[in-house]
């Protein structure tokens, strides 16, 4: 759920994606961390970045600049791209673990922005017109 611009989780949410993704200990560790920041999504994010040695400012919109930098590794494979559609986040991290477009303790944070924010806007800037 979004309040404002940020995406905040409840804790049945939390709980919910606990037990869809049990094979992916660094999405289970982001839901830790966003448990810990409240629910916050950009929080937990930034705090998961400082943990990966990456060094993000505290501006709103650092995971959405974060997952940008993501757009062209996210959206460009039709596959994945079709699993973010689904909201299949298992599928979505597997087709991601083997070359993550970022550190892969943010993977999580970011896919979940994606999908707060609807994967077609998303991908739309990389989509050529007409197709």
């Amino acid at each position: 759920m979004t309040m404002g611009n940020r995406l905040i989780l409840s804790v049945e949410a939390i709980a919910q994606l606990r037990s869809e993704l049990p094979e992916y200990p660094t999405a289970l560790e982001a839901l830790a961390e966003i448990e810990d920041c409240e629910g916050d999504v950009e929080d937990a994010a930034i705090a998961l970045a400082i943990r990966a040695g990456q060094q993000p400012d505290r501006c709103d919109d650092w995971l959405e600049g974060l997952a940008k930098r993501c757009r062209v590794r996210l959206c460009a494979q039709e596959s994945l791209r079709q699993a973010l559609d689904r909201q299949a986040l298992a599928a979505a991290l597997g087709y991601l673990d083997e070359n993550p477009p970022c550190p892969p303790l943010l993977l999580l944070p970011v896919v979940l922005w994606v999908l707060d924010r609807g994967v077609e806007a998303f991908c739309r800037p990389l989509d050529r017109p007409g197709s």
